[in-house]
């Protein structure tokens, strides 16, 4: 279940980051109420992921599924770039993610 919470916890996050942007620096109402709704879901869903898993890994994990996911979705909604370097380093990420849960 703590896993479950984490990977929810991670996608909110992306929610999140993406809501800063929707949110024009907090000038929007709505997208300012929902990215703050979003943050205190991924930080609730964090710390009770972390009353059983190690502190290290729960929070890489989820810093990694909110930075990967961003800059995925950035990719395709906002048209950020993919070069080849970015992508590779996207690859590098998720192996360090997958190397920390096999390594748990």
């Amino acid at each position: 279940m703590a896993w479950f919470l984490l990977v929810v916890a991670g996608l909110l996050e992306i929610v999140w980051a993406l809501g800063l942007k929707a949110s024009e620096g907090f000038s929007r109402p709505l997208p300012s109420l929902l990215t703050i709704i979003a943050m205190i879901g991924s930080f609730y869903l964090l710390a009770q992921a972390m009353k059983s898993l190690p502190v290290g890994t729960a929070y890489a994990i989820w810093v990694g599924i909110g930075a990967v996911g961003t800059v995925l979705l950035g990719m395709l909604l906002y048209g950020d770039s993919t070069s080849p370097l970015r992508l590779a380093s996207l690859v590098l990420i998720l192996a360090g993610l997958v190397g920390l849960k096999l390594a748990g």
